[in-house]
């Protein structure tokens, strides 16, 4: 477990990570400075969490994450490898991140199946996103940057950036901005949000912030 290093001479001396002494960090694991790992979370091997990182009671972190900064984990939510999430990436109590999209116990001929007789596919996060609790994504998927899973939902298909998607499977029902909260449409293709006033423009399904 090595803690991430700030740079400079004169750069502040951040925090240590706090492990609580019921989870299971591997040792093999990095985790950033600033950052908690609560009451019987596992943190696996080769999984790399970036600074000020929460993880929540009974939380799983598989093998080789990568985390960015600023990350909130809540309790009992499964990230399984080789999930990729950006910077404050939000996931909500018992979310699961698949890996492993036909998924069978045994072969064909009825052996078991080992570690070395699938290839695992992971989720990636964009910056800024947040998964509602129990919503459960499928690998392969991209959930874009700043978008909003409603709880239960099951992701499919990738999610564009800002989109506000729901239900089983989720579909798009609107737009959200980085303070995520829903976008109200000022003119045709224009999104205003009602809490910061920042204005997004939506092109050919897309939306993007409008530069201030």
């Amino acid at each position: 477990m090595t803690p991430s290093q700030n740079s400079g001479p004169t750069a502040a001396i951040a925090a240590a990570p706090r492990i609580l002494e019921s989870a299971d960090v591997s040792v093999e694991a990095t985790i950033g400075n600033g950052s908690s790992v609560w009451h019987l979370a596992q943190v696996r091997e080769q999984a790399v969490l970036g600074e000020n990182c929460i993880i929540g009671r009974g939380a799983y972190i598989g093998s080789g994450v990568r985390m960015g900064d600023n990350c909130k984990v809540q309790n009992y939510a499964l990230v399984y490898e080789p999930a990729v999430l950006g910077d404050g990436v939000f996931i909500g109590p018992a979310v699961v991140l698949t890996n492993d999209t036909y998924p069978r116990a045994v072969s064909p001929d009825g052996a078991q199946k080992s570690a070395h007789d699938w290839d695992p596919v992971g989720v990636s996060i964009g910056d800024g996103a947040s998964i509602g609790a129990r919503a459960t994504c499928v690998a392969p998927v991209t959930i874009g940057a700043w978008a909003m899973v409603a709880a239960g939902a099951v992701v499919v298909n990738d999610v564009p950036d800002f989109a506000l998607v729901v239900g089983v499977p989720a579909r798009r029902i609107g737009w959200v901005g980085k303070a995520g909260v829903p976008l109200t449409e000022s003119e045709p293709g224009t999104w205003m949000c009602p809490t910061t006033g920042a204005r997004y423009v939506e092109t050919a399904g897309a939306l993007v912030l409008e530069e201030q």
